[in-house]
């Protein structure tokens, strides 16, 4: 594929899919390679230029392509790549303060109720989890390491860590309400984690 193909942009702006397949097929394999530079993990790396491509075509009618086509799909793979990365940043510095505050909040808590039963009703609720489940949950929450750590110590996506925390989670919030009124606070500080 050449570099700068104005009839290749035109094409795939009236529709052309076999234009459209050329780029992808030329293109993927090498922007995937770029996304990974940024983000370090080849699921979100692929999940990136997919939607690069999805975004492509479906706002083909609108495209505005000064230069190359190339040039303008590793540029969008930079800008996005970069704003997940902010995002994940901010997302983490979050989730360390609720952290801290759910710690300040089970101390709270245990001074008003019995430490051994609150305790006792945590362990069991981590103990019913499935073992990938609780070893993500145990690892955040005990070791506190961030989502990009347990996922390359377990050799997993990080989108898959996410996913098993919120289960956890949601599993904690399920096992634990009947201290809902008592520990509320505890239970959607640490469902926080997801925002």
């Amino acid at each position: 594929m050449k570099d700068h193909n104005p009839f290749l942009i035109q094409k795939i702006q009236r529709g052309d899919k076999q234009a459209f397949e050329e780029i992808f097929r030329s293109l993927y394999t090498p922007l995937s390679a770029y996304a990974y530079r940024f983000l370090e993990d080849i699921d979100e790396a692929e999940e990136v230029v997919q939607d690069l491509f999805f975004n492509l075509w479906e706002k083909r009618e609108r495209l505005r392509i000064e230069d190359s086509i190339k040039a303008y799909l590793y540029r969008a793979v930079r800008n996005t790549c970069i704003n997940k990365t902010k995002h994940e940043k901010i997302k983490q510095a979050y989730a360390n303060v609720n952290i801290r505050q759910i710690n300040e909040e089970e101390k709270r808590v245990l001074d008003n109720l019995e430490a051994g039963e609150l305790a006792e009703l945590i362990e069991r609720a981590i103990a019913e989890m499935p073992s990938e489940r609780k070893k993500i949950f145990l690892m955040s929450r005990e070791e506190g390491l961030k989502y990009k750590e347990i996922a390359g110590q377990l050799g997993i996506s990080v989108k898959t860590v996410e996913n098993q925390m919120g289960k956890a989670l949601q599993h904690m919030r399920e096992y634990l309400k009947s201290y809902l009124s008592i520990s509320s606070v505890i239970i959607e500080s640490l469902l926080k984690y997801l925002i």
